[in-house]
């Protein structure tokens, strides 16, 4: 079976998430290579290391020392307060990412605690894919590993917000015929370290995932 071509560009609309990206870059027989494809919902193409765009880093915020002579106390810093919540903040998604390789594993989110994490897209696009995997007979072992920061952190809105950027190594995280054990062949030149940028927000007393979305970056 020939592979499907003239694909066009990914676009935010597609719902690329890591385990499509991931997938995008594979190479398998012709008569495999289709059913990736409809998979992914695009070509398989193998994409090539990027230069470091760069992710930069985040700065504290400092205490606002208290005016000289005061007779009043000075105020508390917002600093740990906003410290506590990027902990948070990244501590929901390294357990989002947690539950995502159980259910990737088996082939299903039942069973696991991914909801409480991951919301919105970043649910309905996982979601999305352990239906295409379990219909081509893949899962996957291991896990991604993670060097992630908060960008930004806004507290003061109505539904507190936050950006963060991660570094996702996929070295150790692999695809499998469920049946057979064998590995979904990868390309040498497939991006294996790649920029994700995630989007985040507060429910309640929670840290909610509600959008992840792989860039075709190297880091």
């Amino acid at each position: 079976m020939d592979a499907v071509s003239n694909c066009g560009d990914v676009t935010r609309g597609d719902s690329v998430t890591p385990a499509r990206l991931h997938l995008r870059t594979s190479s398998v027989p012709a008569r495999n290579r289709a059913a990736l494809v409809a998979l992914i919902g695009c070509c398989a193409v193998g994409l090539t290391a990027c230069s470091d765009g760069g992710t930069g880093g985040n700065a504290k915020s400092s205490t606002t020392p208290s005016a000289p002579n005061s007779p009043n106390s000075p105020s508390p810093s917002p600093s740990t307060s906003e410290d506590a919540e990027k902990a948070a903040a990244l501590q929901a998604y390294s357990r989002m990412w947690d539950e995502q390789a159980k259910a990737y594993a088996k082939g299903d989110s039942k069973e696991t605690d991914l909801s409480q994490y991951a919301v919105a897209l970043a649910l309905s696009g996982t979601e999305d894919d352990l239906k295409d995997l379990r219909s081509k007979g893949i899962v996957t072992t291991g896990a991604p590993t993670h060097e992630t920061t908060v960008a930004s952190l806004e507290l003061g809105k109505k539904v507190p917000h936050a950006k963060l950027t991660d570094c996702l190594d996929s070295t150790h995280w692999k695809f499998v015929y469920r049946k057979s054990g064998k590995p979904v062949v990868m390309p040498k030149n497939r991006l294996v370290r790649y920029v994700t940028q995630i989007e985040a927000e507060k429910w309640g007393k929670q840290w909610k995932i509600v959008d992840v979305v792989p860039q075709q970056r190297a880091c």
